[in-house]
C-alpha cells in the first residue's frame, strides 16, 4: 500500500510532485506532438453545468479538473478520486485550457475624454 501524500515529509512530497508535475508536461508535449483532439472529450451543452465545457459523459468541468491539478493534486489523485476519468480526459482538460488560452487577447480600452 502506497502511504498517503499527506503522511509523507515535505521533502518526499516535494519530490513525488516535481515527478508528478515532469511527467504530466511530458504527456502534454507528447499529446501535442501526437495531435490529441481535445474536441473528442470535451463538450459543451446548455443543459449540463449551464453550459461550462466538461469531460463528456461527466459532469465534471474543465475548470474544476485544471483547478485540482493547479492546487497540487497529482494526477494518480485526480484519477483515484474520480473513477470515470482517464488520463486521456485529464490531457483533454489541459489541452482545451492551453487552446482557450491562446486564443485570448487582451485589447486596451479607449476612454473618452481622457
Amino acid at each position: 500500500m502506497v502511504e498517503p501524500l499527506w503522511r509523507r515529509s515535505k521533502a518526499e512530497r516535494i519530490g513525488v510532485l516535481v515527478l508528478e508535475s515532469r511527467q504530466v508536461v511530458c504527456d502534454i508535449l507528447k499529446a501535442m506532438r501526437c495531435g490529441m483532439n481535445w474536441q473528442e472529450r470535451i463538450v459543451i451543452d446548455p443543459g449540463i453545468l449551464v453550459g461550462k465545457p466538461v469531460v463528456k459523459g461527466t459532469r465534471l468541468a474543465v475548470e474544476f479538473i485544471v483547478d485540482l491539478l493547479a492546487q497540487g493534486w497529482t494526477e494518480a489523485e485526480v484519477l483515484r478520486n474520480y473513477p470515470g476519468l482517464t488520463r486521456e480526459d485529464i490531457q483533454a482538460c489541459l489541452s482545451y485550457a492551453s487552446a482557450v488560452l491562446r486564443t485570448e487577447r487582451v485589447y486596451p480600452l479607449e476612454l473618452a475624454g481622457v
